[in-house]
């Protein structure tokens, strides 16, 4: 059995965590266990988080840790945040290296694989535009559609305040509710196609099943 703890943003990927992203690594023998930035969510001042990550690495050896956060709203004070707009995977290693920094010289840097989500949870719902239009009640999935043809994948669906993910879905559907009709979405939609449609979050994926290989 491995076990792998992950720092989630806010509710809607703690429960990502717990009904999608389980059900399929517990098959492989792999438990997640989900916990909330913060306590009660939302991303915050690198070094509050920071706190968090190295008392899970050390107080667990034999386990691993990533992290399921936003782009999205993520304060400049994460490492690589301010210098490499747009681009997950160097943020991603600039914590990688702050955290081995910390965790000292011995450290397996295998243990720790931090994701950051481009832009936010919500681009993953686009992966499926007519499972998400009948969702939100609309006519049929042209709007959703229209939406997603603009990027070449749904990750890339940018991350303005007025035009990320989660704003387009609320103006096509204003009673949207993150934690609740996200879940319901994501379930809809499946590990699989969410997986072959946004590369980064496959690649995460990907990383985590190697763990019992």
């Amino acid at each position: 059995m491995v076990r792998v703890h992950v720092l989630v943003e806010g509710q809607t990927e703690e429960m990502f965590v717990k009904e999608v992203l389980s059900s399929h690594f517990s098959g492989l023998g792999l438990y997640l266990t989900p916990w909330l930035a913060g306590k009660h969510g939302g991303i915050g001042r690198y070094e509050r988080d920071k706190g968090d990550l190295l008392k899970r690495l050390k107080q667990d050896h034999r386990a691993f840790c990533t992290t399921m956060v936003d782009y999205y709203g993520m304060p400049t004070s994460w490492p690589g945040r301010e210098t490499a707009a747009g681009n997950p995977e160097a943020i991603e290693q600039a914590i990688l290296a702050d955290i081995s920094a910390e965790m000292g010289e011995g450290f397996n840097r295998a243990r720790f694989i931090p994701y950051v989500q481009m832009h936010e949870f919500e681009a993953l719902l686009f992966s499926d535009p007519k499972a998400l239009a009948s969702h939100l009640g609309l006519a049929d999935e042209s709007q959703v559609q229209q939406i997603r043809d603009q990027f070449a994948n749904p990750e890339e669906i940018d991350d303005d305040p007025q035009t990320a993910p989660s704003k387009r879905i609320s103006r096509l559907d204003p009673s949207y509710q993150k934690p609740y009709d996200g879940m319901l979405i994501a379930q809809r939609i499946g590990l699989d196609t969410m997986r072959a449609e946004c590369p980064h979050f496959n690649e995460w994926i990907t990383k985590l099943e190697t763990l019992v290989v």
